[in-house]
């Protein structure tokens, strides 16, 4: 009996042992797991997702009467967080993968949220320790104040990458003085060094890109004086001719700051006017005049070219009625400060177009004039990288001014109380969501990307969708402001200026001035493009056209102004 018990025990040991054994290993293997998960890269995705395969354009749709929006389908996004149906035989194959590229922005969105949950590992004391590793040379923390910046020369944002190198080399190619650090992830660049010191340790954010550095903190910059750019680094000391214009009658009561100088130049003037943080250069015969568009300088009436001739001569005569206006490397910061409402929005209102339809540059235009962030349905983290925080900030919270989406089904337009509804030509837009797709948000596409199947694919697919986005939002919408962005092109302050009062804001003549100053930001595709490129087949055309002469109907029917004429190739 004694020998069973003793044999009864030692497996029950053997066995307890092996159990821990197992347990340890199983926790072990996961949390490797959940460690090589989290440090994954995850690539850039989509702005949207998209499900249903587009049918060919009904036979109804030759004509020009108004088609009922049921029937043209589109390939519209589908619920946030479903899966998509994979088994869609028809539909191009990258349109199936978008609901698996939104994930993956979620997902990338989730551990940044819990990496930023991290404590700070350093503090407004080791600046100084680290100022030897950088170019420059570390000048101190001091205060600041969103409304009224201490450096105020460019702004640049890195909302995940931001380093002290980074912003240093930034401010240098723009011929600035001096780089401040700011929130982690914000940038400052000017030629004056800030008049208030704070201490030390109230610098206490760490860059977001570089553990270990400091990058200011709430309200406090990390200044550094900036020394030359990197050998091949090329400095940006080029000025912009933005021309002729009537002097107005008192130039000192006009612009804060200016010199007299015998043989002046624009080199000079600009020069003059970048040092003391203007973004014009006003040149009258011997005067350089700084400052500001303003109400009494707008510079929307240009005069001919001709009449600034003779510069050299005394501002009394004919010529010195008329002075040379130029755009010097200093950024218009009247208009940059941004943050979230104080109080919940009582109206909920979407910002609405088809992708490619220049959404971006609306949020940025409407973010400049209100001085209040942009939401989104969606994530984009190259968007909020750039400074658009509203990305990251959840589409329902109601504490940005209105809401980017691209959806068209009723569910998600019936819950917005208002909307203010973008439409653009739809081969801009096609081609610009095709450049988007495979070349980001500012480059574009290669040959190789037009002349492959994807191509074709794309428009059957995004053709319909285009016209059916405006159609359900004209059926289904409470309140609509419809935007041109070709009229918004155009007539920038008077059509900002009614997107404004839609979203119930005022905004001072100034703060729109200093918005069409910077009208572009940081969005604008540059670099060389295919000249004379067509990538329309006459079949494609046949089908857009019909499209666009049902929207068109459609909008009239409703009683706003119809497409413009040019939407029609001719």
């Amino acid at each position: 009996m004694a020998k069973a018990l003793f044999r009864l025990q030692k497996f029950l040991r053997r066995t307890q042992f092996l159990l821990f054994f197992l347990t340890a290993a199983y926790l072990m293997a996961g949390s490797l797991l959940l460690l090589q998960r989290t440090r994954l890269v995850i690539q850039q995705g989509s702005r949207g997702t998209s499900a249903n395969q587009a049918l060919p354009v009904p036979d109804g749709l030759a004509g020009v009467g108004i088609a009922d929006p049921g029937t043209l389908q589109k390939p519209r996004p589908g619920p946030r967080l479903q899966e998509p149906a994979l088994g869609q035989q028809h539909s191009p194959r990258w349109l199936v993968s978008r609901n698996s590229e939104l994930r993956q922005l979620r997902r990338r969105w989730f551990h940044r949220l819990i990496s930023e949950q991290e404590p700070m590992q350093t503090a407004g004391s080791k600046a100084m320790k680290r100022a030897a590793e950088h170019r420059g040379t570390y000048v101190g923390c001091f205060s600041d104040d969103s409304r009224e910046r201490t450096l105020k020369g460019a702004v640049f944002y890195d909302l995940r990458k931001m380093t002290v190198s980074h912003c240093q080399e930034a401010c240098a190619e723009r011929a600035y003085t001096y780089a401040g650090l700011a929130y982690g992830a914000e940038c400052y660049c000017g030629n004056k060094l800030p008049a208030t010191a704070s201490k030390p340790e109230e610098c206490n954010s760490e860059c977001k890109g570089e553990k270990g550095s400091v990058c200011g903190g709430v309200n406090r910059l990390s200044v550094y004086s900036v020394e030359e750019p990197r050998a091949g680094a090329r400095r940006r000391r080029n000025v912009i001719y933005r021309g002729c214009f009537r002097a107005p009658e008192n130039l000192t009561d006009t612009f804060p700051a200016s010199l007299i100088q015998p043989n002046l130049t624009v080199e000079m003037c600009s020069e003059f006017c970048s040092k003391k943080e203007f973004p014009l250069a006003v040149i009258r015969g011997r005067e350089c005049h700084c400052g500001y568009p303003t109400g009494r300088f707008s510079l929307r009436d240009g005069a001919d070219g001709l009449l600034c001739s003779g510069m050299h001569n005394a501002s009394g005569t004919a010529a010195g009625k008329y002075c040379r206006v130029y755009q010097t490397p200093v950024q218009d910061t009247r208009c940059t400060d941004r943050k979230f409402l104080t109080s919940k929005s009582k109206v909920f209102v979407a910002l609405s177009s088809f992708p490619g339809a220049g959404n971006t540059w609306a949020r940025h235009l409407i973010e400049h004039a209100t001085g209040y962030y942009t939401g989104s349905y969606y994530f984009d983290g190259a968007l909020y990288n750039k400074g658009f925080k509203g990305e990251k900030d959840h589409w329902r919270s109601r504490r940005t001014i209105c809401v980017k989406t691209h959806e068209s089904g009723k569910t998600e337009i019936e819950m917005f109380d208002s909307a203010i509804l973008l439409i653009r030509n739809p081969y801009k837009s096609l081609m610009a969501e095709f450049n988007r797709k495979y070349a980001g948000h500012l480059g574009y596409a290669t040959d190789r990307n037009w002349k492959s199947k994807e191509w074709p694919d794309f428009v059957n697919s995004y053709a319909s969708w285009w016209a059916s986005h405006v159609l359900d939002w004209l059926k289904y919408g409470k309140r609509l402001l419809i935007v041109h962005y070709e009229d918004l092109k155009q007539s920038l302050i008077p059509k900002l200026r009614e997107m404004v009062e839609f979203l119930n804001m005022t905004v001072t003549e100034d703060r729109l001035l200093c918005v069409e100053n910077n009208r572009d930001g940081n969005f604008k595709r540059s670099g060389a493009k295919q000249k004379d490129f067509e990538p329309f087949t006459q079949e494609m055309k046949d089908l857009i056209n019909r499209y666009i002469l049902t929207v068109d109907e459609a909008l009239r029917g409703r009683n706003f102004t119809g497409l413009p004429r040019e939407y029609v190739p001719r």
